[in-house]
């Protein structure tokens, strides 16, 4: 039959008794139901939102379409944003159900990368084709003979290894991994985290030890940032302003970032923190981006500003 509505106090305290009872021991066993209240609006409202996103892309792909507002050539790309879109949902249930499925209680961490990994993926290509639809045809064509390919293809790289920095930080929030080593520049004292591979099978330490996930984290943060300041030193002989402007801007927010990181680490990753730290990788794929926009169209300059 249908359970009786309780009420908060009512519900805590039937949650007490089952706390004493050795099969119902799972973790946040001592959430009360205001702590439930919250973790479920959380998750209900990224739900909806998804779903949203998904309304005003139909009601604009299929309004467009349908009074031959489309560019040509742009049918298709629109159509594989909202395919993306509905496998961004589909992932997210993947994700979802690995926390319902034998001795898990969390979702598993690398479905988390998938499913961020996507929401990336989605992100770039939606920057990318605003940047095009930005500019006439006849101007990109243009402009791409005179675009900077040693500049792109570094810049194109660069991108790469910051969609793997992104993967690698899902990890880290899927496990908990940057609250279990909070200091800097050493992990517990040493270079390397202690028992970093101690579970078996071995692989499962790339994904489920906290230690060895945090380290690559910090390993792959070294080194983009170290790629990213040599890509912003090359782009140093770029002969348009406008190009070294927007590397300039990638090279703050790659800094900003790292900072950013280390911080977190060392207040123990609060949510505020981790959630700045999140926005800033948003920010940062974008502006690259963008740099690699412009090295690959560069916008004509003259002595009255850049030309449309």
């Amino acid at each position: 039959g249908a359970v009786p509505p309780m009420s908060a106090e009512a519900w805590d305290t039937e949650f007490e008794k089952y706390k004493a009872i050795p099969e119902y021991q799972l973790q946040n066993a001592g959430m009360s139901l205001a702590e439930f209240k919250y973790i479920y609006w959380w998750e209900w409202g990224h739900r909806q939102l998804g779903r949203l996103i998904g309304l005003v892309w139909g009601v604009g792909f299929f309004g467009f379409l349908a009074t031959k507002s489309i560019p040509p050539g742009w049918t298709g790309r629109l159509l594989g944003l909202g395919a993306l879109g509905g496998l961004q949902g589909a992932i997210g249930w993947w994700m979802v159900s690995s926390g319902l499925e034998g001795t898990m209680l969390d979702v598993a961490s690398y479905r988390l990368a998938v499913h961020l990994g996507l929401a990336f993926l989605i992100l770039g290509l939606t920057a990318w084709y605003l940047m095009l639809l930005g500019r006439s045809e006849r101007d990109l064509l243009q402009a791409r003979r005179s675009g900077e390919t040693r500049l792109v293809g570094l810049t194109t790289g660069l991108l790469a290894a910051a969609g793997a920095q992104v993967l690698l930080g899902a990890l880290v929030a899927g496990i908990d991994a940057g609250r279990s080593f909070i200091d800097w520049p050493l992990m517990e004292g040493g270079i390397f985290p202690p028992d970093m591979w101690s579970l078996s099978p071995v692989w499962r330490n790339l994904f489920e030890n906290a230690g060895l996930v945090q380290f690559n984290h910090r390993l792959v943060a070294y080194a983009l940032l170290i790629f990213g300041l040599v890509v912003w030193r090359i782009s140093r002989t770029s002969p348009n302003l406008l190009t070294k402007r927007a590397f300039d801007w990638m090279a703050v927010l790659l800094f900003g970032q790292v900072v950013l990181g280390i911080v977190t680490v060392l207040n123990a990753t609060p949510l505020h923190w981790g959630l700045a730290h999140q926005l800033g990788a948003v920010i940062l794929i974008v502006l690259t981006l963008r740099a690699r926009f412009l090295a690959k169209f560069p916008v004509a300059m003259s002595i009255r500003g850049p030309q449309a």
